[in-house]
């Protein structure tokens, strides 16, 4: 295998407050093949988003920002410096959450369209608006020559999210970043949509990186799923062995949060105990050890590094989940009734 498409490196990423230092991103790391999709998945907060919008160069100017962003031998902060104006849209591009805050509710679809395709590719008008309607039928809205000429609150909430589809795929990119591209939508439209970008990604070899809160959609769709908390990124593994065989605490809670269809109905699902990090000036221990039933001494004095096996299963956790060591520190917390940060648990009982 040659080079990956997308590599980060050590990012970092702070904003300053009155209140301190938000520390959004915490040292990521992680590579894209091309061609590939990878989730990335976690709680309101984790860092997913900020992540992201690094990767577009779409931070505010207060943001600090360390580390290396590689993508196809470009240097992307390298790029941001030089304002190099046909590198975003057209090599790597996004597909924002809610549709309505994407698109200029002024401006007709056809013009949102064909401005991208006059910018970055220097069609004249005609063109741009012929290749408007192209991508609006390949994305699935009826009547394309019709839509072009409306305005966004002229649409459904699904068709202006195959709008702004049909807007980030203008210029064929190579990467497509998706962040949460289905919450403003219902669940049979979500579907639709995802079925869609899944398939455009495989006619077009494009790679994707998909931001969602749905462990399942996640399962469905990705190659590799990456979980993130506090900033960080915990846990990375080829999907169905992160979700077979999870080795961090979080991810095993996060698990058994998901209704399954073989449990009796009216199971009640276990939610994780306490609340998400506070992210300005953290502690430097594991961030999750708070919530975690496996937590032990070590967990409070250092912040695990990443281990396993590197490009395959990584995870930063002293004390595995699914592993023997990780059993030994939960029987002991389960005997003491509580864990070292005073989390009370109980067998087969859950946490409070």
């Amino acid at each position: 295998m040659g080079d990956p498409q997308l590599t980060v490196e050590d990012l970092y990423v702070r904003f300053p407050t009155s209140r301190g230092t938000v520390e959004a991103v915490n040292g990521v790391n992680f590579t894209l093949e091309k061609g590939q999709m990878l989730g990335i998945v976690g709680e309101s907060g984790s860092g997913k988003s900020v992540t992201a919008k690094t990767l577009m160069n779409l931070l505010p100017r207060t943001a600090e920002v360390d580390g290396n962003i590689t993508f196809e031998g470009d240097d992307v902060r390298a790029v941001a410096k030089e304002r190099r104006k046909h590198f975003w849209g057209v090599k790597m591009t996004m597909v924002f959450q809610d549709p309505m805050t994407s698109l200029n509710p002024v401006k007709r679809c056809g013009e949102q369209i064909t401005e991208t395709l006059r910018y970055h590719l220097g069609d004249d008008k005609a063109t741009a608006r012929k290749k408007a309607i192209d991508l609006l039928e390949q994305v699935g809205v009826p009547e394309p020559a019709k839509r072009v000429d409306q305005y966004p609150h002229e649409l459904s909430g699904g068709l202006r999210q195959r709008v702004v589809i049909a807007m980030a795929l203008a210029c064929e990119p190579s990467l497509l970043i998706a962040d949460e591209p289905t919450t403003a939508v219902d669940v049979t439209v979500q579907k639709r949509l995802l079925d869609l970008l899944d398939g455009l990604r495989r006619d077009r070899g494009m790679s994707m990186i998909l931001i969602t809160h749905d462990l399942g959609v996640a399962r469905g769709r990705c190659d590799d799923v990456a979980v993130m908390y506090g900033g960080r990124l915990v846990e990375r593994a080829p999907t169905e062995t992160l979700f077979a065989d999870s080795r961090h605490p979080y991810t095993e809670a996060l698990l058994r949060t998901i209704p399954r269809i073989d449990q009796p109905s009216h199971t009640r699902l276990e939610p994780i105990a306490g609340r998400p990090p506070e992210l300005i000036d953290p502690a430097e221990e594991c961030a999750f050890a708070p919530r975690c039933r496996y937590a032990q001494p070590d967990c409070l004095g250092t912040i695990p590094p990443v281990g396993g096996v590197r490009g395959q299963h990584e995870f930063a956790c002293f004390h595995p989940a699914n592993t023997e060591r990780g059993r030994q520190a939960l029987d002991a917390n389960l005997a003491a009734g509580q864990t070292v940060t005073g989390l009370q648990i109980q067998a087969n009982a859950g946490v409070n």
